[in-house]
């Protein structure tokens, strides 16, 4: 019978190549993917808060006229929010992206705070570092928030039209350099007039995401909001 056969299959595959858990290396069992609920119970307990004049926004505040923004969870050294973004973004696990995405897309219709959004802009990679890492995991990340939460995707409209070292190797005060004027708009006819929630993984100290609001402060009647998976130093 073939699907005894490939319930036998399964089971073999997991007994021989068990799935574990990308934060801890547990072993996953029963309805568990990617993360064990052991690792589920620790993000939720960094879970930050979307009220207004939040963390992200106070780090924000000065250098972008953002709407509204929000992170989903604390990012720390050692914790388990860094472990699932150092393998959305060095493991080449595309899945883990589209799977954080759909919990970051539930928190925002949650909110309500972002409900007037248009569509949803990924912080672009360099196309060479795309190359390289396969994918662009804010990407893939905008891509699991869409499907929940029901905006458009736009990737060919905001561009990194310059190639610029590793923000997380660089010093603090040297990202904001290293970013500068990295980015620019591509039909801006496009954005004007709309809300978009521009879509990253890490917030840690904002040069990134100035960097992207430098190129689209330039489209008229432009609103932005933003969401992060997770913030750095909260």
């Amino acid at each position: 019978m073939p699907t005894l056969l490939s319930d036998i299959g399964r089971v073999v595959a997991e007994v021989v190549l068990p799935t574990t858990c990308v934060a801890c290396g547990e072993v996953l069992v029963g309805t568990e993917r990617q993360l064990c609920m052991g690792c589920v119970s620790r993000l939720a307990e960094s879970l930050t808060s979307d009220y207004a004049d939040n963390p992200v926004e106070r780090r924000l505040l000065g250098r972008v006229d953002v709407e509204a923004g929000m992170a989903l969870y604390n990012y720390r050294h050692e914790g388990t929010a860094r472990r699932v973004v150092h393998a959305m973004k060095f493991h080449g696990n595309a899945e883990l992206c589209r799977l954080m995405g759909r919990q970051l897309g539930l928190e925002l219709l949650r909110s309500g705070r972002f409900d007037d959004v248009d569509l949803l802009l990924p912080v672009p990679l360099h196309w060479l570092r795309r190359l390289g890492r396969g994918y662009n995991q804010s990407e893939l990340l905008c891509r699991g928030v869409a499907e929940v939460f029901g905006r458009p995707v736009e990737t060919k409209v905001l561009v990194r039209h310059r190639y610029t070292r590793q923000q997380s190797l660089q010093r603090s005060g040297a990202r904001e350099s290293n970013v500068r004027r990295a980015f620019r708009v591509r039909r801006p006819d496009r954005l004007a007039g709309r809300h978009v929630l521009l879509v990253d993984d890490v917030l840690t100290t904002g040069a990134t995401l100035a960097a992207c609001f430098e190129a689209l402060r330039r489209v008229d009647g432009l609103r932005v909001s933003v969401a992060t998976l997770a913030m750095a130093g909260n």
